[in-house]
């Protein structure tokens, strides 16, 4: 799975720490959502769409193997 919570979350000018107070996880998780190591429930995709303003489908989307 890829997204850009990364490239929105910057675009907002937070920070991982602030996102992740904001979504009540630690910025340890919203790193590893980042850097595609950990795939969010979908309570907190849609919590972090919702903060970012978007959606989930924009957010996430299915890596496409070549």
């Amino acid at each position: 799975m890829e997204n850009h919570v990364r490239a929105l979350r910057k675009e907002l000018g937070l920070s991982q720490e602030e996102l992740g107070k904001r979504c009540g996880v630690s910025r340890q998780t919203i790193n590893a959502i980042e850097n595609q190591k950990y795939d969010p429930s979908l309570p907190l995709a849609f919590q972090l769409a919702r903060i970012l303003g978007t959606t989930v489908d924009a957010l996430f989307l299915p890596k496409l193997d070549a």
